[in-house]
């Protein structure tokens, strides 16, 4: 197919988009700055906030992957609400039979965060011009590079021992990035999920507390952890921006979330697109050894 990546320098995006092109797919990498991309895939012009250059971009496309968010604002919601709007109605004019939207996992039945109610948003708003959407909703992805993973990883590296908030008690059921990437390739070979929901995860289901320690015995550290009732989202938010690199703008929105269980209700996509998803520690591993293997080639 022809078939567009919107966010293909991002975190997914650009792994996704080498995976696509060995498939035998015709990849237009979807940029603002296509003369700067380095990327696998044809580099095209294209803007979420300029409809035009989405109609352009678009023009021929078969099928369109939307990986735009925009966490590091202070108005994501209402950017990405406008973001969305743009590409369905952008797509539908183009004639694209079919996008693939990658949200975030959480029960519709909790009182989500703004950051997933802003998911499920765009969820709705990508689907309003008629395209049928495919959403593969995921949480925690493990991989190099990710604000969620490299909020985990630094806080090991950088406290013994840290006070946290009652959300490390939170379940989740984190996915490595690679089997992301397999889903969302995956799903494109399967029309039977157009228009479909499914939720992502890997095998174990784990609270923060878990996931920290883990990466603390993988690393060899000895890692402390408090919790403290009545540490607000935005002090949390501060004192994340002074011990790692997430900004407080994000790494606000990131705590609020991390209040919802973010666990997977439904496998259906198991049945479709069949492998073994790997371990957390295997995730860790892997993003571990990435990030080794970058520094060495600097």
């Amino acid at each position: 197919m022809r078939v567009l990546v919107a966010g293909a320098s991002g975190f997914v995006g650009s792994r996704l988009c080498p995976v696509l092109a060995e498939a035998g797919h015709e990849v237009l990498a979807m940029t603002r700055h296509p003369a700067k991309y380095r990327g696998s895939g044809e580099p095209i012009h294209g803007d979420v906030a300029d409809i035009g250059s989405l109609r352009d971009a678009l023009k021929n496309v078969e099928a369109a992957y939307y990986l735009v968010h925009s966490l590091d604002s202070t108005d994501f919601q209402q950017r990405d609400a406008n973001a969305a709007r743009g590409f369905a109605r952008a797509a539908a004019e183009a004639g694209v039979r079919r996008i693939v939207y990658l949200g975030g996992l959480g029960d519709d039945a909790d009182s989500l965060s703004e950051h997933l109610a802003s998911r499920r948003e765009v969820e709705r708003l990508l689907a309003e011009t008629g395209v049928p959407v495919t959403v593969l909703r995921a949480g925690i992805v493990i991989g190099h590079g990710g604000t969620s993973w490299e909020l985990t990883r630094q806080l090991v590296e950088h406290l013994p021992a840290m006070i946290t908030p009652r959300w490390v008690g939170t379940r989740t059921q984190p996915i490595a990035l690679a089997d992301v990437v397999r889903y969302l390739a995956g799903v494109l070979e399967h029309p039977e999920t157009e228009g479909r929901t499914f939720d992502l995860g890997g095998p174990e289901v784990l609270t923060y507390r878990d996931m920290l320690q883990r990466v603390a015995a993988i690393e060899g550290r000895l890692l402390v952890i408090v919790p403290v009732p009545l540490l607000s989202p935005r002090l949390s938010s501060y004192w994340l921006s002074l011990v790692t690199d997430i900004d407080a703008t994000t790494g606000r929105a990131l705590i609020d979330s991390m209040g919802n269980e973010v666990v997977v209700r439904d496998d259906a996509i198991r049945r479709i697109v069949e492998f073994e998803p790997m371990g957390y520690d295997e995730a860790v591993l892997q993003a571990l050894g990435e990030r080794a293997k970058q520094r060495r080639t600097r």
